[in-house]
């Protein structure tokens, strides 16, 4: 019985799995949005369209599997794949950029990624790499992805590296092959690390304003939240700034346009000084930013009549049941194929780590198998 159960299952689970990943994503003409226009972007963000998880990719994806991913997304991906981490952490990340309008926020890393991989609008996707002929993790500067995050952003990069300890309100994944070349992840870790120099550019340095991020940004690239005013030093996060100013004032945020660096599309916003004209003036705070908590709960009525948070973790479609069915949702989501609510991850988050994974599945694979 149960080992017909376990087939039943299993084919259930490979059903519309052929697509290669990420699967059922939006392809959108250039100038459509992806998102739904009637969305408040300010209040609620984009709402991950494309379906972008924690993960580019289940854990135990080949690199060359999380490569071939990332080589593939459009401009418009990346863009979006941004500002799904963006809109994931908004509260973190308002308080320590100091910026409360959240397509500039967009629109910064947007100048970001095209001064360090043009946006995936090379032809790469995200699958740029850098500084790697030495070997795997060997160089600081070794990158990937479309904000170039470096080895030392992860968590044990070598003990020749400084160890970027001091965002714990960020996952800092270990440096592994598999967390480095996930675009996903390299994104996460790129605002990590941006975030890991704000604080630098404040405690270190005792900059304010909007020269807090502009001074983080130099250490982004450099490894130095101060690394002089002049030059190469002073240009790129000033450029960065005038390229996320033309993303921002001529409309393409979520588009497949992109520019180059140096490229005589933003000469405009490149004459002035977009910290000033733009960005304007912030104040990046380091303050306690207040965990975010869910809101939906089931209640079950005690004796004394308290109603108390209940959850039947593996019912993902909050059916009140443990089925076949939350086995297959949890995987359409794994794949790509559709987004969980908050409500549904909650209870699909098996092994309680925060990320749904492939061990968050076979957990609940094992409920089933266990029941039946």
């Amino acid at each position: 019985m149960k080992r017909q159960f376990f087939k039943r299952i299993s084919a259930a689970l490979c059903a519309g799995t052929m697509l290669c990943m990420p699967c059922g994503v939006k392809v959108s003409a250039e100038g459509e949005i992806a998102h739904d226009p009637s969305r408040n972007v300010q209040a609620e963000g984009v709402g991950n369209p494309f379906g972008f998880g924690e993960r580019m990719a289940p854990e135990g994806t080949s690199v060359s599997e999380l490569r071939t991913l990332a080589h593939n997304m459009t401009v418009q991906q990346c863009k979006y794949a941004l500002y799904k981490e963006i809109d994931e952490h908004w509260d973190l990340i308002s308080v320590r950029f100091g910026q409360t309008e959240r397509e500039k926020v967009y629109a910064l890393f947007l100048g970001v990624g095209t001064l360090e991989s043009t946006l995936g609008g090379n032809g790469d996707g995200a699958d740029i790499e850098t500084a790697f002929s030495e070997g795997f993790g060997v160089s600081s500067a070794h990158a990937y992805g479309t904000l170039q995050t470096a080895v030392t952003a992860f968590r044990d990069p070598g003990t020749s590296f400084m160890q970027e300890a001091d965002v714990p309100e960020l996952e800092w994944y270990d440096l592994t092959q598999e967390n480095f070349y996930d675009a996903i992840i390299s994104n996460h870790m790129g605002i990590r690390k941006i975030i890991h120099f704000i604080r630098s550019a404040i405690e270190d340095y005792n900059w304010t304003g909007w020269q807090v991020v502009r001074h983080a940004l130099k250490g982004h690239n450099t490894g130095w939240a101060y690394a002089g005013d002049d030059g190469y030093y002073a240009n790129y996060p000033d450029e960065g700034a005038a390229l996320a100013q033309w993303y921002y004032e001529n409309g393409h945020l979520y588009d497949n346009v992109f520019t180059w660096t140096k490229a005589e599309a933003a000469a405009a916003q490149r004459a002035g000084n977009p910290w000033e004209d733009w960005w304007y003036d912030v104040e990046p705070s380091l303050a306690e930013v207040p965990e975010q908590t869910s809101t939906e709960t089931t209640t079950s009525t005690t004796t004394g009549g308290t109603d108390l948070p209940v959850l039947l973790m593996g019912d993902v479609d909050l059916s009140g049941a443990v089925t076949l069915s939350d086995a297959v949702l949890l995987m359409q989501h794994l794949m790509r194929e559709t987004v969980l609510t908050e409500a549904q991850a909650l209870r699909g988050d098996m092994d309680s780590s925060k990320k749904l994974n492939a061990k968050d599945l076979t957990l609940l694979k094992r409920v089933l198998f266990a029941a039946n």
